[in-house]
C-alpha cells in the first residue's frame, strides 16, 4: 500500500468528484468530501515522512519508465508543497458548511463539492508530476474549477469577475503551452528530468529562449506576479468566502512552484539566472509588486479585496526569493509559500465569519465588531500580525530569511525595502483593528454575534499555526532549505 502513495494522492479526490455528484444529497456529500480532503492530507503527510526519511520518490505509471511513460516524482520542494495544499484543502472544507449554507444555493451545494475536489485534484496533480504535458493538463483542471467555483456565490459581481480570470487564465495557460510546445521541439520528450539533460543551454539557440519568455510570461499571470494581476482582486472579493479562502491560500502558491521547477529543475540556474540574468527582471518586478499592492491595499474599503491586493504583494515576496537563486534566498521563498498559506488563509476564512454575521465585508459595517464577536476578530488580529511579520509568528520567520538573504548578497537597499514594507502592511492591517476596536458599534456589529464553532476551530487552526510555526520552524524553514538546497543542486 505504501508504494501507491503517489498516485492515491490523485485518485482519492479525482474519483470522489463524480461520486459527489451522484450523491447529490447535501449533508452526505459534504461528510464525503470532507472525509476525502483529510485522507488525501494523511497521504501527502505520509509521502514527506518518506522524502525525508529516504530521499525522492519516483512513480512509473503503468510501469513505463520515463521517458515513455509518465512518472510521479516527488521531492522535498513537491512533497512541501502537496502537504499545505492538501491541508488547507481540508481545513477549509470543514469550515465551509455554514459558510457555503450561507452564501452558494442549497441546489448547487453537491456541484460545489465536486468541483472544489476537481480543483484540489488538479492543484495536487501539478505538484506532483514530472511530465511537462500532465502539468498543463492539471493546471487546466484547476483553472476551470476555480472559474466554476468563484461564479457559484450569489453576488451578481462574481459572473464578471469569473468571467476575467477565465479570459487572463486562458492567455497565461495558452502560453505555457506554447512554451512546453517549443521545449518539446527541441528536445523529443516531456519528462523534466530528461528535458534538463537534453535541452540547449548555450544561450544561442532561438528557440529555447523564446520558450523561457512565453512560459515566464505564463506562469507571471497565473501567480499574478505584478504588473499581471488584474484578475485577481476581483476574483478574491467577489467569490464565496470558503472559495476565496481556499484560492488565495493555494492556486498562486502552486503557480509559484510551477516557476520554482521550470527555472531550477528544467532550465538550471545557470541557464536561467546567469545567461539570460532572469533575477535581474524578477527583482525589480518583485519590489515593484511589493511597494504598489501594499499601498494600494491601504485604500480599499472591502476588505477582501484589500487582503487580494495584499496577496499580491505577497506574492512579491516569493519572486523576491526567487530571484536571489541562493540557498538562504530560495529558503525563504519556499518558506513564505507556506507561511502565507497559512496566515492568508486564516484571514480570508474569519472574513468567512463576518459574512456570515454582517452579510458585509465593508470596513465601515465592522466598526466596533471587536466587541460583538470577539474571537473572530481576535483570529484577524493575529493573523495581521504575521502579516506583518511580528515575533513568534511565522511571517517573522519569512521576513527574517529576506533579509538574511538580502544581506548575503550585500543588497542592503533591498533589506531596508523588506523592512519598509512591512510598514505597509501594519498601516492596512491597522485600519482594521482600529475600526473594530476602538470605534462605536455599526447597526450591523451592534446586532451581530459570534460565529459558530464550526467556522472558529478550523479558522483558529490556521491562525494558531501561524503562531506555533512561528515558534518551532523545523517542519516549515528545516523543509524549506533543505528543498532550496537540492534546487540549486548544493550550491550554496
Amino acid at each position: 500500500m505504501e508504494s501507491q502513495l503517489p498516485p492515491l494522492q490523485i485518485v482519492i479526490p479525482l474519483v470522489a468528484a463524480p461520486i459527489c455528484v451522484l450523491l447529490r444529497n447535501r449533508v452526505v456529500t459534504l461528510g464525503f468530501a470532507i472525509a476525502v480532503c483529510w485522507a488525501t492530507f494523511g497521504v501527502s503527510v505520509a509521502l514527506l515522512d518518506r522524502v525525508l526519511a529516504s530521499g525522492a520518490i519516483v512513480y512509473e505509471m503503468g510501469g513505463w519508465a520515463a521517458p515513455w511513460g509518465i512518472e510521479y516524482r516527488i521531492d522535498a520542494l513537491n512533497a512541501f508543497v502537496l502537504l499545505f495544499v492538501s491541508g488547507i484543502g481540508a481545513i477549509v472544507l470543514t469550515f465551509a458548511p455554514r459558510s457555503m449554507g450561507d452564501e452558494i444555493p442549497a441546489s448547487r451545494q453537491y456541484l460545489f463539492c465536486a468541483v472544489y475536489l476537481l480543483c484540489l485534484t488538479g492543484l495536487l496533480g501539478i505538484a506532483i508530476t514530472g511530465d511537462l504535458f500532465n502539468v498543463f493538463v492539471f493546471l487546466e483542471v484547476s483553472a476551470l474549477s476555480s472559474y466554476a467555483l468563484i461564479a457559484m456565490g450569489g453576488r451578481r459581481k462574481a459572473l464578471p469577475a469569473a468571467f476575467q480570470y477565465l479570459v487572463m487564465g486562458t492567455i497565461g495557460a495558452t502560453f505555457i503551452l506554447i512554451g512546453i510546445g517549443l521545449m518539446y521541439m527541441m528536445t523529443g520528450t516531456l519528462n523534466m528530468e530528461d528535458m534538463a539533460a537534453r535541452l540547449p543551454i548555450d544561450g544561442g539557440v532561438r528557440t529555447t529562449l523564446v520558450a523561457v519568455a512565453f512560459l515566464t510570461v505564463g506562469i507571471a499571470l497565473k501567480m499574478a506576479l505584478f504588473p499581471l494581476h488584474g484578475w485577481l482582486p476581483n476574483a478574491y472579493a467577489y467569490a464565496p468566502s470558503v472559495v476565496t479562502a481556499f484560492l488565495a491560500a493555494t492556486a498562486t502558491k502552486v503557480s509559484v512552484y510551477i516557476l520554482l521547477r521550470f527555472m531550477f529543475s528544467v532550465f538550471g540556474i545557470e541557464f536561467a539566472f546567469e545567461d539570460l540574468a532572469l533575477g535581474r527582471a524578477l527583482l525589480p518586478l518583485a519590489l515593484l509588486g511589493i511597494f504598489v499592492a501594499s499601498i494600494v491595499a491601504i485604500f480599499q474599503t472591502n476588505i477582501k479585496r484589500m487582503l487580494a491586493y495584499s496577496s499580491v504583494a505577497q506574492i512579491g515576496y516569493m519572486v523576491l526569493g526567487i530571484s536571489f537563486a541562493t540557498a538562504t534566498g530560495l529558503t525563504a521563498g519556499i518558506v513564505h509559500l507556506f507561511n502565507h498559506a497559512l496566515i492568508k488563509g486564516g484571514l480570508f476564512m474569519a472574513m468567512g465569519c463576518v459574512m456570515l454575521r454582517l452579510r458585509s465585508v465593508d470596513i465601515e459595517d465592522m466598526a466596533g465588531l471587536g466587541r460583538t464577536m470577539p474571537w473572530t476578530m481576535a483570529a484577524w488580529v493575529v493573523g495581521g500580525l504575521g502579516l506583518i511579520g511580528v515575533p513568534a509568528t511565522a511571517g517573522f520567520i519569512s521576513k527574517w530569511y529576506f533579509i538574511q538573504a538580502a544581506l548575503e548578497q550585500g543588497w542592503i537597499i533591498v533589506a531596508v525595502l523588506v523592512l519598509m514594507s512591512s510598514l505597509l502592511a501594519v498601516a492596512y492591517v491597522w485600519r482594521v483593528v482600529e475600526t473594530a476596536y476602538f470605534r462605536e458599534p455599526s447597526e450591523r456589529a451592534r446586532e451581530a454575534s459570534e460565529a459558530p464553532l464550526s467556522m472558529l476551530i478550523p479558522t483558529w487552526a490556521l491562525i494558531g499555526a501561524t503562531v506555533f510555526f512561528g515558534l518551532f520552524t523545523t517542519r516549515s524553514a528545516g523543509v524549506a532549505r533543505q528543498a532550496a538546497e537540492a534546487l540549486l543542486g548544493g550550491l550554496p
